[in-house]
């Protein structure tokens, strides 16, 4: 994705660069996890030996749409 090319949603916005936020226990930045959620004990997430990418967001400046994009592992 380039960063100001036309947005697929409505075609006449450009889109801009960001990211999600995550504020639980993580760095500060949410990830996707490989694998269907499943859930350990205590109800959190089972993450052990899946791998993680970086979510790549971008919002259009006209209409909000956003599209995600999983592209560097972390």
């Amino acid at each position: 994705m380039i960063v100001g090319s036309a947005c697929r949603w409505c075609d006449t916005g450009k889109l801009e660069p960001g990211f999600i936020e995550d504020i639980g226990h993580s760095r500060g930045f949410a990830r996707w996890i490989r694998g269907p959620l499943e859930r350990g004990i205590f109800g959190s997430a089972k993450k052990m030996r899946r791998a993680r990418m970086q979510i790549d967001a971008y919002r259009c400046n006209r209409c909000g749409h956003l599209e995600l994009f999983a592209t560097v592992l972390v």
